[in-house]
C-alpha cells in the first residue's frame, strides 16, 4: 500500500517562530542529541551508521534523526547487534570469538586481542604435517621394520596406521570446517564437540603426547648425529664390551639437553622464524626422498656396490674389521686377517678357534643388490627374533658347531630388541602421528577453515605414498640382512637407507638429520600452544598460569613447561621405549576426534554444517574402532594406563573444573538418552519394586529470597542419596512480569544450597498471585513425562495459628488433600529445624515406626531409605502397632514380624494395646476451647467487605441523627431490614442498645456452648495415641506415623490442624506419612 509523506523543511518551520521561540527549539534539539548520544553509549557499544548520502556539513545536525529506523529495537540493543554491526565484526575476524551477550564466545573475547602471524595452508598446515610425519622413523626404523616384519606384513602395518590417520582427518575435517576453529586445534575441537571433560582430558594427554614426541624427534637427531655423522663426537666411549649402549644412552642425555634449550630459544625468539627454519628444513627432507627414488631408479642398471660379509649364514659387523677373509695373499705368503684373530686365540694359522667359524667359510654378498634382483621374494615374509639373536641369512649354507660361551664379544650382528608384530605398529605408529600438527597451530592460520582439511589430507595422502612405496622398494632393493641390521654395523656403520641413496649417503644422513631436527621444533611450537588453550580456557584450575604469555601471543611459560617435560623424555634416553607410549596418546586423541564427529553426525544437531561434505559417520565410527584396535594391539598395559591417566583428568575436571556450556555433542547425546528413556518410561506407572519416592519438596522462601528451613534439603538428600528424581519447588506470590528478578535470584539461592547439602535435582520456582494456586501448580505440573514426582515433602507449619501467616493452615490442608486427590504419598516434616543435617552422625537411638493403618508400605519402606544414609545408619529400626480390644495382640506380634522377614527387613517389633475407657475431662476441655478459640476467629474475622459495609452503616446512623427526622426513601432502602424507613432519636438509642445486647449476648453463646460429640472421639484418639506414642518413643531419634486425612467438612479444617498438633505434642523430630493409595514394599522377588 503506497504511503505519502509530506516534507516540511525545517528552515521554514523556523522562519514561521519567533527568535526565542527558535532559540528554544534550538536548546530542545541540543538535549535531544545529548539524549540519543547518551542512549547509543548504553546500548550496544556502536555507534549507528551514518547514511553516506549525508554529507559532512549536515551530520551534526541531523544527529537527532539517526537510528530512528530501528527504534523499535532500541531496548534489545543492549543483548541483541545490529546485524550491520554484527557483520562487521565478523568480516574482521581475528580468532577471538564475537557474538552478542548471550553468546559462549563473549567470555572468548575477553582475552587480550593479539597480533600474531597469519599462515596460510601450504606454510601453515601442510608442511608442518610433512615434517611431523617424515620424521624419524621413515630414515632410521622403516627398513629394519620392512626386514623383520617383511613387505606383506609390513605393508599392512603402515596401511593400518595410514588408514587410521586418513579416517581421523575426515572427521577432523568436518569439526573444523563447522565454524571457527580458534587457537587449540584439535583439543578445541573435541572440547567444543564432546564438553570440557573429555576435552580437557585428551586434550592434556594429547599435549603431552606431542611434548614427548618432540623428546623423540631429538633423539633421532642424535642417534644421526653420533652413529653416522660424527662418531668421534661422542662424550662417553664404552670401555669394555657390552658397554657401548649405557655410554650411547649417557651421550644423548648430554646432547639432547643441549640441543632441547637450543630449540627452546629459537622457539622463544618468534613462530615465524620456526616457519622460516621449516623451509630450510624441509627442502632437506624432499631432496632425501627424491634421492631414494633416485637410488632405486640406479639399481636398476647400476647397483651400489656395498659388499656384507657372512660366517656361514651369519652376518658379520664390518666395524671391527676390513677384509672379509680368514686369509690373505701377500708376497706369496698366507697370512691371517684380523677377522681370524677376532675368532682364534692367536693370529697363527694353528691357533684354537670358534668352532662355528672353523667348521663355516666367509662369503661375501651384494648388499643392495638392486630392483631387478628378484630379492623382493626373499623379503616378502616376516622374520621376528629374540633379543641378542644373530642375524642370519635365510637360503645361506650353514654348518652348525657346539654351543659358543661367549658370544658378545665375536663381530656379529645381533639384534637388540625381541621384535614381534604388535610390537612393531607400536614403534611404526608415531611416524604418521604429525597430522594434528597444522590444528595445533590453527591461532596462527588465515583461513582454518579452509586450510586444516586440505593441508592435513594432502599431507597425508603424500606421506602414505611416500611410506607404502618406499615399502616395497626397499624390500625389491636391499638383501633381508641389511634390512634386519637397525644401526648399519655390516655396512661400515653407514645409515642402512643411506646405502640405497643416490648420489651419496650423505644427502640422506643429512636429510633425516634436519627432518628430525624440523620435526621437533614444529612439536615445541605446537605443544605450547595446546597448553595455553587449555589453560585459558580455565576449565583444569592448576594450569590456569600457563595462560599467559608475551604482548604477541607467544606461550613463554607453557613454552618451559614443555621444554621441561621434554627433558624428562631425554633423560630416559631410549626412542624405541618411548615411542609406544606416544602411539597411546595420540591413539586416544583420534579415536576422540572420530567420536565427536560420529556423534554430532548422529545427533544432527541444527548447528552440524560442515563446509567439508566428504564425511559420514560410518567413517567416524571406523576410524575410532581402528585407533581402539591398535591401542590395545600396541600395547594393552600402555592402553589401560593411558585410559586410567585420562580418565584421571576427566574426574579432575568434573570435579575441580570450572562449569561451561559449549552446546557439546555429549550434552546432545544426553538429551536424546533423556528424551528416549522418558518416552520408555511414560507406557505406564513402576512395578511395586521398581517403586522409590520421586520427591516433590516445598520450600518457603523469606523476604530475601532466602530459604528458610534448609534442613528440609539435608533430609532430602539422606532420603535420597542421589537416586531417583528430586524437584525442590517453591512458589514467589505476584506477577511474573513483575517477579523476574526476584525469581533468578530465588532460584540461585535454592540451588546454591542445593549444592551445600549435596541434593541431586531440579530447581523449579512458580511465580502466582495467589499462594494456594502457586502450590497447586506445582502438584500438578512439576516433572515431565514419566519423570514425574510421586511424592510430597513439606514442613510442618509451625506458625499456623498466626494470621499472617502466608502458609496458612488453610493452605496446608488444601495441599494434603490436592496430595490425596493426585494420588501422591505425602510426608511433612514437624519440628525441621531439630532435624541432623548431612555431617552429623547418630551412633545409637532409634527410628520408631507407629503403624496405625495401612498406607501401602511407605512406613516400613522410608526407614530403610534413611539407614542407607550415614547420619542413620547406626540407628535401630523398630516398629509399633496398636491393638484394639478385640485383636489378639500375640497373634498380630507374630504376623508382623513373618512380614518383616519377608519383606527382607530387620526391625523390633511390638504391639501397644489400647483399650476402650471414658472420655477424660482433660480430652473434654482441650475440645471445648478449640471449638471456642475457632468460633472467636469466625466472629473476629470480618471480611473486608462486612467490614466497609459496617462502617459505611456507622456512617448513614450518624448523619441520621444529625439531620432531619425524614429520609429519602432511596437511602433507607440501602439500610439493613432493622433500620426503619423514618429515624427518631428513640429509636435510634434503642437500636443502638439492641446491637450492643446482641453482640455481648454472641460472646456469652462462645462461653457457653457444648463442645461437637465428633470433635471429642477425635481429640479422644489423638490425646490416648500421643500419650502411647510419648512413652514409647519420647527418647527415639525420629518417630513416623500414620497422617490422619483431613475431615470432608471444610468447616473442620482449623480443628484438624489441632488434632495433629496434639498427636505429635512432646516429640522432637516428626515425620508425618500419608501414602499415596497404592502398595510401594512387596514380599515378592
Amino acid at each position: 500500500m503506497p504511503t505519502s509523506f509530506t516534507v516540511v523543511p525545517v528552515e521554514a518551520q523556523g522562519e514561521e517562530r519567533g527568535p526565542a521561540e527558535r532559540d528554544g527549539q534550538r536548546q530542545e534539539k541540543e538535549e535531544e542529541e545529548e539524549d540519543d548520544e547518551r542512549d547509543r553509549r548504553s546500548g550496544d557499544g556502536i555507534a549507528r551508521e551514518s547514511s553516506p548520502f549525508i554529507n559532512s556539513a549536515e551530520m551534526d545536525r541531523g544527529n537527532m534523526y539517526e537510528g530512528k529506523n530501528m527504534a523499535l529495537f532500541e531496548e534489545e540493543m543492549d543483548s541483541n547487534p545490529m546485524v550491520s554491526s554484527l557483520l562487521n565484526k565478523l568480516a574482521n575476524y581475528t580468532n577471538l570469538t564475537q557474538g552478542v551477550v548471550e553468546h559462549e564466545a563473549d567470555e572468548d573475547s575477553k582475552r587480550k586481542e593479539v597480533k600474531v602471524p597469519r599462515m596460510g595452508t601450504f606454510i601453515g598446515v601442510y608442511l608442518p604435517c610433512l615434517q611431523n610425519i617424515l620424521g624419524v622413523i621413515l630414515f632410521l626404523r622403516l627398513t629394519w621394520i620392512v626386514g623383520t616384519a617383511g613387505v606383506l606384513e609390513s605393508f599392512i602395518i603402515v596401511f593400518m596406521c595410514c588408514a587410521c590417520t586418513m579416517l581421523t582427518a575426515i572427521s577432523m575435517s568436518a569439526i573444523a570446517t563447522n565454524g571457527v576453529v580458534p587457537a587449540g586445534g584439535s583439543y578445541y575441537m573435541i572440547s567444543r564437540s564432546l564438553g570440557p571433560e573429555f576435552g580437557g582430558a585428551v586434550g592434556l594427554c594429547f599435549y603431552l603426547g606431542t611434548t614427548f614426541a618432540g623428546a623423540m624427534y631429538i633423539l633421532g637427531t642424535i642417534e644421526i648425529l653420533l652413529t653416522y655423522i660424527s662418531p668421534s663426537a661422542a662424550i662417553f666411549k664404552a670401555e669394555e664390551v657390552g658397554e657401548e649402549t649405557e655410554a650411547m644412552l649417557n651421550n644423548m642425555r648430554v646432547y639432547g639437553t643441549c640441543i632441547i634449550i637450543l630449540m627452546a630459544i629459537v622457539v622463544f625468539v618468534g613462530v615465524k622464524y620456526v616457519n622460516k627454519l621449516a623451509l630450510v628444513f624441509l627442502a632437506c627432507v624432499i631432496l632425501s626422498i627424491i634421492a631414494i627414488y633416485a637410488g632405486v631408479i640406479k639399481t636398476a642398471f647400476d647397483p651400489p656396490h656395498f659388499p656384507i660379509c657372512l660366517l656361514g649364514n651369519r652376518t658379520l659387523s664390518k666395524r671391527s674389521f676390513d677384509v672379509c677373509a680368514k686369509f690373505t695373499e701377500s708376497n706369496n705368503e698366507t697370512r691371517t686377517t684380523t677377522l681370524w684373530r677376532l675368532f682364534c686365540d692367536s693370529p697363527l694359522p694353528n691357533a684354537t678357534c670358534d668352532d662355528y667359524f672353523s667348521l663355516n667359510n666367509v662369503t661375501e654378498i651384494q648388499g643392495i643388490p638392486g630392483i631387478m634382483s628378484g630379492v623382493l621374494t626373499d623379503n616378502l615374509w616376516s622374520t621376528y627374533s629374540e633379543k641378542g639373536s644373530i642375524v642370519e641369512k635365510k637360503g645361506q649354507p650353514s654348518v652348525a658347531g657346539s654351543e659358543e660361551i661367549k658370544m658378545g664379544g665375536l663381530p656379529y650382528v645381533f639384534t637388540d630388541i625381541m621384535t614381534y608384530f604388535t610390537m612393531l605398529v607400536g614403534i611404526y605408529f608415531p611416524s604418521v602421528t604429525g597430522i594434528m600438527a597444522g590444528s595445533n597451530r590453527s591461532g596462527d592460520l588465515k583461513d582454518a577453515q579452509k586450510s586444516i582439511p586440505t593441508g592435513t589430507i594432502l599431507a597425508i595422502s603424500t606421506t602414505s605414498f611416500i611410506y607404502l612405496s618406499c615399502i616395497v622398494l626397499f624390500g625389491a632393493c636391499i638383501e633381508g640382512v641389511i634390512l634386519r641390521d637397525k644401526f648399519g654395523e655390516a655396512v661400515n656403520g653407514n645409515l642402512v637407507v643411506g646405502t640405497l641413496a643416490w648420489p651419496s649417503p650423505w644427502v640422506i644422513v643429512i636429510g633425516s638429520f634436519f627432518s628430525t631436527c624440523g620435526a621437533g621444533l614444529q612439536s615445541l611450537t605446537g605443544a605450547p600452544r595446546l597448553l595455553q588453550a587449555i589453560a585459558r580456557d580455565g576449565i583444569v584450575p592448576f594450569i590456569q598460569v600457563f595462560g599467559h604469555g608475551k604482548a604477541n601471543g607467544e606461550p613463554t611459560w607453557a613454552l618451559l613447561l614443555t621444554a621441561g617435560i621434554c627433558e624428562i623424555g631425554i633423560l630416559i634416553a631410549s626412542l624405541d621405549s618411548v615411542a609406544p607410549i606416544l602411539s597411546m596418546f595420540f591413539l586416544m586423541c583420534y579415536m576422540f576426534v572420530n567420536l565427536a564427529c560420529a556423534v554430532q553426525t548422529l545427533l544432527r544437531t541444527p548447528n552440524w554444517r560442515p563446509r567439508f561434505k566428504y564425511y559420514h559417520w560410518t567413517l567416524s565410527f571406523l576410524g575410532m574402532s581402528l585407533c581402539l584396535a591398535l591401542m590395545f594391539i600396541c600395547s594393552w598395559y600402555y592402553a589401560l594406563i593411558a585410559m586410567l591417566i585420562a580418565g584421571c583428568i576427566y574426574k579432575y575436571i568434573e570435579y575441580r573444573g570450572a562449569e561451561k556450556e559449549w552446546g557439546d555433542g555429549i550434552r546432545g547425546l544426553s538429551l536424546n538418552a533423556a528424551r528416549y528413556a522418558l518416552l520408555r518410561v511414560e507406557d505406564g506407572p513402576p512395578h511395586t519394586k521398581n517403586w522409590r519416592p520421586q520427591l516433590l519438596v516445598l520450600l518457603n522462601l523469606d523476604s530475601e529470597q532466602l530459604v528458610k528451613h534448609p534442613r528440609l534439603l539435608s533430609f532430602t538428600s539422606q532420603l535420597k542419596a542421589g537416586k531417583g528424581l528430586t524437584i525442590v519447588g517453591s512458589v514467589l506470590q505476584g506477577i511474573y512480569l513483575d517477579k523476574c528478578t526476584e525469581t533468578q535470584k530465588a532460584e540461585e539461592n535454592v540451588k546454591a544450597l542445593m549444592g551445600v547439602e549435596k541434593t541431586k535435582g531440579f530447581c523449579q520456582i512458580v511465580v502466582s498471585p495467589n499462594f494456594r494456586d502457586g502450590i497447586s501448580c506445582l502438584i500438578q505440573s512439576a516433572g515431565l513425562g514419566g519423570m514425574k514426582h510421586n511424592t510430597v515433602l513439606m514442613a510442618w507449619p509451625e506458625s499456623w495459628k498466626q494470621t499472617e501467616n502466608r502458609f496458612s493452615w488453610k493452605n496446608f490442608v488444601d495441599t494434603v488433600r490436592e496430595t490425596t486427590a493426585a494420588q501422591q504419598a505425602l510426608l511433612v516434616a514437624k519440628n525441621i529445624d531439630l532435624f541432623p543435617t548431612n555431617q552429623e552422625r547418630f551412633t545409637e537411638g532409634n527410628i520408631d515406626v507407629w503403624w496405625i493403618v495401612h498406607d501401602g508400605g511407605m512406613l516400613m519402606l522410608l526407614p530403610f531409605l534413611l539407614r542407607q544414609h550415614k547420619v542413620w545408619r547406626k540407628c535401630k529400626m523398630r516398629i509399633f502397632t496398636v491393638a484394639q480390644m478385640d485383636d489378639n495382640s500375640i497373634q498380630m506380634k507374630k504376623d508382623l514380624q513373618m512380614f518383616l522377614y519377608h519383606l527382607r527387613l530387620n526391625a523390633e517389633v511390638e504391639v501397644v494395646e489400647m483399650f476402650e475407657n471414658d472420655i477424660s475431662a482433660f480430652t473434654y476441655e482441650k475440645t471445648l476451647m478449640m471449638e471456642q478459640r475457632s468460633q472467636m476467629l469466625k466472629q473476629m474475622q470480618l471480611s473486608k467487605n462486612e467490614r466497609e459495609r459496617e462502617a459505611q452503616l456507622i456512617h448513614d446512623r450518624n448523619t441520621a441523627s444529625r439531620s432531619a427526622p425524614a429520609v429519602k426513601a432511596s437511602v433507607a432502602a440501602a439500610v439493613p431490614e432493622k433500620v426503619q424507613m423514618t429515624w427518631t432519636k428513640e429509636k435510634f438509642v434503642a437500636e443502638k442498645y439492641k446491637n450492643k445486647d446482641s453482640n455481648v449476648s454472641g460472646f456469652k453463646d462462645i462461653f457457653n456452648m457444648k463442645p461437637n460429640q465428633s470433635n471429642v472421639r477425635r481429640m479422644h484418639t489423638a490425646v490416648k495415641l500421643n500419650g502411647v506414642v510419648l512413652n514409647k518413643s519420647q527418647h527415639a531419634q525420629l518417630v513416623l506415623l500414620n497422617m490422619p486425612g483431613p475431615p470432608k467438612n471444610r468447616k473442620g479444617d482449623e480443628n484438624y490442624m489441632e488434632f495433629l498438633e496434639v498427636l505429635t505434642e512432646g516429640l522432637d523430630r516428626v515425620l508425618l506419612v500419608r501414602g499415596s493409595g497404592r502398595e510401594v514394599i512387596t514380599i515378592y522377588s
